[in-house]
């Protein structure tokens, strides 16, 4: 029988190790809503079990500010919205694979604070000293919260008493409102949950703002990979459907 030589010995390990599982790893980004932070984090965990050579890179931030980083040409392999505006601004850019878009949860909005204060619903806000609200320019849970003053008649008015504090998204108002740093503030019901001392005061009227929606879509860059691919596919399953609606979001029909 013929002994391996040292120089046969290295090709064959070379050759070994360029077909290794663990060289080929990809890099998956996918650009999530600030609001979906734990379950993305969880429905990562459970597909990094399952494609441990696949590493999904999150990037967690307003909707506006990571479209815009997007269509910027930050690298991006899925994108999730907190609002459908960002989304049809991405797909009028060319951003977006047009026929992976679907509806991926929905959401409400609540108001949070620690004030001993008497808040029962938005006619009570006037009484309040500092109000957060998600920058409406960016972010879709203050826009939500613009849309239900406006139709109260009292967006102006807290605007222009110098009330309204605005958060970079809505992670941070639900801060200013755990923190007492607001009286209260504006945020999605699912968000209400991780407070630690603030509590849902009331719930904003569904008649008074448009659906909470989540649009979810593979980025033209990231569609032809095999690894957004397959994330795209978990995450949409049934069992990424028990984990969203495990964190209080609802899902589309």
């Amino acid at each position: 029988m013929k002994r391996t030589t040292p120089f046969l010995a290295a090709a064959l390990l070379a050759v070994s190790c360029l077909f290794s599982p663990s060289l080929h790893a990809e890099e998956l980004r996918i650009s999530v809503a600030a609001s979906m932070t734990e379950v993305f984090k969880e429905l990562i965990a459970h597909f990094s079990r399952e494609h441990p050579a696949i590493t999904v890179l999150p990037n967690f931030g307003p909707s506006g500010g990571l479209a815009k980083q997007i269509n910027q040409g930050a690298p991006a392999d899925l994108y999730v919205s907190a609002n459908p505006k960002w989304m049809q601004f991405l797909l009028a850019e060319e951003k977006i694979e047009r026929s992976s878009l679907r509806t991926f949860a929905h959401n409400s909005l609540v108001f949070v604070g620690c004030t001993e204060q008497q808040v029962a619903g938005l006619s009570d806000l006037p009484n309040l000293e500092r109000i957060g609200i998600g920058s409406p320019k960016s972010v879709p849970a203050g826009q939500y919260a613009r849309q239900a003053l406006e139709k109260a008649g009292l967006y102006e008015q807290l605007l222009t008493a110098g009330k309204l504090v605005m958060a970079k998204d809505v992670r941070q108002a639900l801060i200013y409102a755990d923190r007492g740093e607001t009286d209260g503030s504006f945020v999605y019901k699912t968000d209400a949950r991780l407070a630690g001392r603030a509590k849902i005061l009331f719930e904003v009227p569904r008649e008074l703002y448009s659906q909470v929606t989540y649009p979810l879509a593979m980025t033209r860059a990231g569609s032809s990979k095999a690894a957004t691919q397959a994330f795209y596919a978990f995450v949409t399953s049934r069992g990424g459907g028990a984990t969203v609606s495990k964190y209080g979001f609802s899902l589309p029909e």
